[in-house]
């Protein structure tokens, strides 16, 4: 039973085919002559067909040598270029990052990661999509991405979860300082006028998910006013008065209408904890593997802006007072 040509016959086949005879054809590939005639031999075999009729100055294809030369092309470069794609993406000067991650990350996260990882790796592509975390979680899983940053909790089949590597808290953001003097309970959200993020996505957010159980607890009913999809439209809707929001400390902190409003905890305090999410079958390229490396970096030092701070921004007069 054959074996089956090897790339290294089909590159001395080439190679004779190009050069006319196997004394040039092994100069070209700095082998001896006798070990290319071999390995064009075994090729014969494994194929069981002569390829080249032999005369005393050069050499001529038979039939089935000319026929066989598209194909012996275009399996050495296929080779080539599966082992040029591999070697870009060992060595990071090509390949693509995949990676999802929550739609506020863009207010305080991205930009600057992309921005360091591009200067570190200019040719390699990068493609992040933000989703919502339970999305996010799904395309993962389904390998649509490699990996992602999500908030807990999230359905965990089929994915390798890290420890949290973020912990943010949310905050109540109004445009009227008075709204902001002391924590906010579950009773005063009843009260509000409330506007809240993750319209869509209601049933699986955390957020939503914990003031209902809340409220429940409380006999209390926390119905929005308003729903959005995004963090960001509900801090500027809160900044022109429309209502007051929920958004994490992160997310008000860096908006550019945080000047206009303040923000307070909650009573008791709700944490948000972010986690990397893998599939479980481990299996990352070079790029996504050091993109994420460096935005543990990043993220370690926005979890220090997070653990920085003291529960209640002062109002906007202190704050200017400040030179904040």
């Amino acid at each position: 039973m054959s074996e089956g040509p090897t790339l290294r016959q089909l590159r001395y086949f080439l190679r004779s085919v190009e050069a006319g005879s196997f004394s040039a054809a092994a100069a070209a590939e700095h082998v001896a002559q006798p070990s290319l005639s071999e390995q064009i031999r075994r090729l014969e075999r494994n194929i069981g067909a002569q390829l080249f009729t032999r005369t005393n100055r050069t050499l001529q294809l038979t039939d089935v040598g000319r026929m066989i030369i598209p194909l012996a092309r275009q399996t050495v470069r296929s080779a080539d270029d599966l082992a040029a794609t591999a070697r870009e993406a060992r060595t990071l000067t090509g390949g693509e990052v995949s990676f999802g991650t929550f739609s506020s990350a863009h207010r305080y996260l991205l930009t600057p990661l992309i921005t360091e990882f591009r200067s570190l790796h200019p040719q390699v592509k990068v493609k992040i999509v933000g989703l919502n975390s339970s999305e996010v979680a799904n395309a993962v899983r389904n390998g649509d991405l490699e990996a992602g940053l999500v908030q807990l909790p999230i359905d965990e089949t089929r994915l390798a979860v890290s420890d949290p590597v973020l912990v943010d808290e949310v905050v109540y953001v109004s445009a009227d300082a008075n709204r902001t003097g002391q924590p906010i309970s579950i009773e005063d959200l009843s009260r509000a006028t409330l506007i809240l993020s993750e319209a869509r996505w209601q049933a699986d957010d955390p957020l939503r998910r914990s003031i209902a159980a809340r409220a429940e607890a409380a006999s209390v009913d926390v119905a929005p006013t308003i729903e959005v999809e995004f963090q960001s439209a509900a801090m500027e809707l809160a900044a022109d008065g429309i209502g007051d929001t929920l958004v994490s400390y992160l997310v008000a902190r860096s908006h550019e209408s945080a000047n206009k409003v303040t923000w307070v905890a909650l009573d008791p305090p709700y944490e948000e904890r972010f986690a990397f999410v893998t599939h479980a079958s481990g299996s990352l390229s070079p790029a996504t593997r050091q993109f994420m490396s460096l935005a543990h970096r990043h993220i370690s030092a926005l979890q220090s802006v997070a653990s920085g701070w003291s529960g209640r921004r002062p109002t906007r007069t202190a704050a200017n007072e400040n030179g904040r």
